[in-house]
């Protein structure tokens, strides 16, 4: 009875769900089953309902899909591009933000609270027409600026925590090897932080395709300002803009999944 009584208790540890919020949609993997599951009955059920309206509905769903996806070129060039800017801005932000100056951390900091304080639209709109009257910039020029800008913010933050959740260790470990501080943080640091933030970045860049849309009170012809034009042609807005939606939804769903892949291979090949 004694022995029983000297017998130390395990205490048990209470596990704290964790919960993430995104506002891209969720990257399927092979590992998550029901992720995958998902996305297909999602992937399937646009292109078949796609489908069955361009064939079946002919008049007027044909001529609105045609029209509209003209202005898939602008969408996607504008995208493209800004997500270029937005890893260019966000990898130095974040480095930035790690940094032991002072000044470059605080620099940093501002212009991550300031940007993320201030919506996307009205950057678009404060870059166009406000400095429009000072700086003569095109169109697609301001919205790959603004979209570059908004976003290199949010990624600046998920390389910053990236970067912050390698364990010192690997830096000693560098040093000790004889490394200087460039050498560890590029073959060290950098691949590392790649596979932690590849997810949220990821879900970045789907956030990004579907708030190129808003591009287009700059008149530029991206798909939601086809689908507006021919609804000032027609007046078929439920119609016009169901195709649309399911567009941005085919779209979206087919980058969500590249993004999965690659993240797949990163981690399969170390």
């Amino acid at each position: 009875m004694k022995d029983f009584e000297k017998m130390p208790v395990k205490e048990e540890k209470p596990n704290h769900p964790t919960i993430t919020m995104t506002d891209g949609v969720l990257i399927p993997k092979k590992g998550n089953k029901r992720i995958l599951s998902s996305w297909m009955m999602t992937f399937i059920g646009a292109i078949a309902l796609l489908l069955f309206l361009i064939i079946f509905k002919a008049d007027p769903y044909r001529k609105i899909f045609f029209f509209v996806i003209k202005g898939t070129p602008t969408t996607f060039e504008i995208t493209i591009a800004a997500i270029i800017g937005a890893v260019i801005i966000g990898t130095l932000t974040g480095i930035g933000s790690v940094s032991n100056n002072r000044l470059i951390t605080s620099l940093c900091g501002v212009y991550v609270e300031l940007i993320r304080g201030i919506p996307l639209l009205v950057q678009l709109m404060f870059l166009y027409f406000a400095l429009g009257s000072i700086i003569h910039m095109e169109g697609n020029i301001a919205a790959i600026v603004a979209l570059s800008i908004c976003f290199g913010a949010y990624m600046g933050e998920i390389v910053r925590a990236g970067i912050q959740a390698i364990p010192k260790g690997q830096t000693e470990a560098a040093t000790a090897l004889g490394l200087t501080k460039a050498q560890t943080f590029m073959h060290v640091i950098l691949p590392q932080t790649i596979k932690i933030v590849l997810p949220a970045i990821g879900n970045e860049f789907i956030s990004m395709l579907k708030d190129s849309s808003l591009v287009s009170v700059l008149a530029l012809s991206d798909i939601l300002k086809k689908g507006r034009e021919y609804i000032s042609r027609t007046f078929l807005s439920l119609q016009t803009m169901l195709i649309v939606a399911l567009i941005y939804l085919i779209f979206t769903l087919v980058l969500s999944r590249l993004v999965g892949l690659m993240e797949e291979r990163l981690h399969k090949n170390g």
